[in-house]
């Protein structure tokens, strides 16, 4: 075989290549026209070459943003260097649906792009080629990977029986706003709660009644805190709320709020309407030194709370 009949096979085999390779191959002039679309980018947009080649690249995907798009190739023809981008930052330049079994959660594609300069004799650059890889097996990994280390954590901060924050992370919470309030001069406050008579119900209905009733005073709780705030259970049938920016006088009419909410709910358990009532103690970070200081003033004036006859929210000394 002569060397131009080898160097023609070769040509055919790379041409064949190029079609049938699991990436998106399209090489485009500086008109923004095809020039070459290859067999990945016909079998994912069902435009076949025929169809695609000498059109702009806009026509034939209107959704692509021009601006952005141009930045991108220019950048390539004027600097005769490769540009890129990555999925966590555009999840696809060719809006293509994703037809994978595993990853079919997914409506379209995920997509790493490379766009390369492709020099003529002259040194010249008037042609690029933009190649598009299928990144959504690995994207699709990464975002599950990503959701199930979030809700670990969520898991590590929250009270299994209430699902509000649970003691290591309001405390941790805690200490920042108490630094916070020392750094900017700001008031905030501390309120404790505490079922009155609790072990009266877990001895009249059992422990599972009792566990209802905690759960009932951790949605009110839920409920009547701010966006901004922090709940958490203190352990048994104590409760915090850490409440920014709000003074004592704030907290009392929280608290108030609170108390009034849950004397008039009733929770139902096994046939039964409980009846029950909490008590509070408030504090501000005013006049403490830690913010273990700021939770014991707290808890001083809960215990005042309960030998003053329950059912009511005292402030601290």
């Amino acid at each position: 075989m002569s060397g131009q009949g080898i160097e023609l096979k070769e040509l055919h085999w790379m041409m064949d290549i190029l079609q049938n390779i699991d990436v998106g191959l399209v090489v485009l002039d500086k008109r923004y026209t095809v020039q070459i679309w290859n067999g990945f980018m016909e079998n994912h947009s069902g435009i076949p070459p025929e169809d695609a080649r000498h059109r702009q690249i806009f026509e034939l995907f209107p959704e692509l943003p021009r601006d952005w798009f141009k930045n991108k190739v220019e950048s390539v023809f004027l600097l005769n260097n490769r540009a890129f981008t990555i999925w966590e930052q555009r999840p696809h330049v060719f809006p293509f649906r994703n037809y994978r079994p595993i990853t079919g959660t997914e409506e379209l594609m995920f997509q790493n792009t490379t766009i390369i300069p492709l020099a003529s004799v002259d040194g010249s650059v008037n042609h690029v080629c933009v190649i598009v890889y299928d990144l959504t097996d690995a994207a699709v990994s990464k975002k599950r990977l990503k959701n199930a280390n979030t809700k670990l954590e969520i898991l590590s901060r929250t009270d299994g029986l209430t699902q509000l924050n649970n003691r290591a992370f309001w405390e941790e919470c805690l200490q920042t706003e108490f630094k916070r309030c020392g750094r900017t001069g700001t008031t905030s406050s501390v309120v404790m709660l505490d079922i009155d008579h609790f072990k009266h119900i877990n001895d009249t209905h059992g422990h599972q009644a009792g566990d209802e009733v905690i759960r009932h005073t951790a949605a009110l709780l839920r409920n009547t805190v701010r966006e901004t705030d922090i709940a958490g259970r203190y352990g048994g049938e104590e409760f915090v709320a850490i409440l920014i920016d709000t003074n004592v006088e704030g907290a009392l009419v929280f608290g108030e709020r609170l108390r009034r909410r849950a004397a008039a709910a009733s929770v139902i358990y096994g046939g039964v309407d409980m009846r029950y009532t909490i008590s509070l103690g408030v504090s501000a970070n005013t006049g403490s030194r830690t913010h273990s200081d700021w939770l014991a003033q707290a808890d001083q004036a809960l215990y005042r709370a309960k030998q003053t006859g329950r059912n009511r929210a005292c402030r601290a000394d």
